[in-house]
């Protein structure tokens, strides 16, 4: 798949644990750690919303296209 997930670099750049996000953004750990290691086929816009939220950050940050 051309869209990469980089919610594992701005976590580790922001210093958030997953167990914090999670309690955070209000999503099961377990749904959050696929996210976090790109074994996800989609993710709900409200989800993405609440991520940004939380660390701060642009959907561009968590969502990258690559060509190859």
């Amino acid at each position: 798949m051309a869209i990469i997930l980089r919610l594992d670099r701005i976590m580790a750049d922001r210093k958030i644990s997953l167990t914090e996000l999670s309690e955070r953004v209000g999503i099961s750990m377990a749904n959050l750690s696929n996210l976090k290691t790109g074994k996800v086929r989609a993710i709900r816009f409200s989800t993405l919303d609440a991520i940004c939220r939380e660390l701060h950050c642009q959907p561009g940050d968590v969502l990258e296209y690559d060509e190859t």
